[in-house]
């Protein structure tokens, strides 16, 4: 279970982070949250799609990396095997907290990355931040910042009924049939009978260019398969 405290450079100062890829060290991932602002660096790797939340009330997009559950097929070893690493991701162990209109970084100890022993320090000697946690507080800002931007654009989606469940039928190369589903895309028949005056809305907001990131990165699930279809002969 996760165990997030807030930071401090008392009781952590002898903190450090691991900082290799590995399924030892909570990569092995299927799929990941993502949000518009990151759309743009996810879709040139990934499959962009969404899937309700888990009080089943709302939608999140997410980067697809696998096709079953906790198959990464991005993670090669102690390699990830692509040019960017989706940024909830790239931020573990670490998370924001709010505290009324104050950001606060806070850490799971529980986490596999944490060590005493080996891995980025976290603090200075005497207590300063290291370039280490600079670099990780600029990530969560932008994680923040980018998640505070997603009910717009999730919104927009739902007015315009531009959300449709999908399954994906998969034939292996080893002639094992594979269904993936439960998740859900943009329709494009909905989008494209949309008024002017609605598609220049969507623009003006920022949500059309999201729209068409999420449609694009559709085209890397031939990638997967190709990844996935290379196991077979591992």
């Amino acid at each position: 279970m996760p165990n997030p405290v807030l930071l401090n450079s008392i009781e952590h100062k002898d903190l450090r982070i691991i900082t290799n890829r590995g399924a030892e060290w909570g990569d092995q991932l299927a799929w990941v949250t993502t949000f518009p602002a990151e759309f743009r660096d996810v879709q040139a790797c990934y499959p962009i799609v969404f899937r309700q939340t888990t009080d089943g009330l709302g939608f999140e997009p997410i980067a697809m990396l696998g096709l079953v559950e906790n198959e990464n097929l991005f993670l090669k070893g102690d390699r990830w095997d692509a040019p960017y690493v989706p940024m909830l991701v790239e931020r573990q162990p670490f998370l924001i907290g709010v505290n009324g209109s104050e950001l606060m970084v806070h850490v799971d100890l529980d986490h596999p990355r944490v060590s005493q022993q080996s891995g980025e320090a976290v603090f200075k000697p005497h207590g300063g931040h290291t370039e280490f946690l600079e670099r990780v507080n600029s990530l969560l800002s932008a994680i923040h910042q980018g998640m505070q931007q997603l009910p717009d654009f999730l919104t927009a989606l739902l007015q315009n009924e531009l959300l449709e469940s999908f399954a994906l039928e998969v034939e292996l190369n080893d002639g094992s049939q594979n269904r993936l589903s439960g998740f859900y895309t943009i329709n494009e028949d909905r989008l494209q009978a949309l008024s002017g005056e609605v598609v220049a809305q969507l623009h003006a907001a920022g949500h059309l260019r999201s729209i068409y990131m999420v449609l694009a990165s559709l085209s890397n699930f031939r990638m997967l398969i190709d990844r996935k279809n290379a196991l077979l002969y591992v």
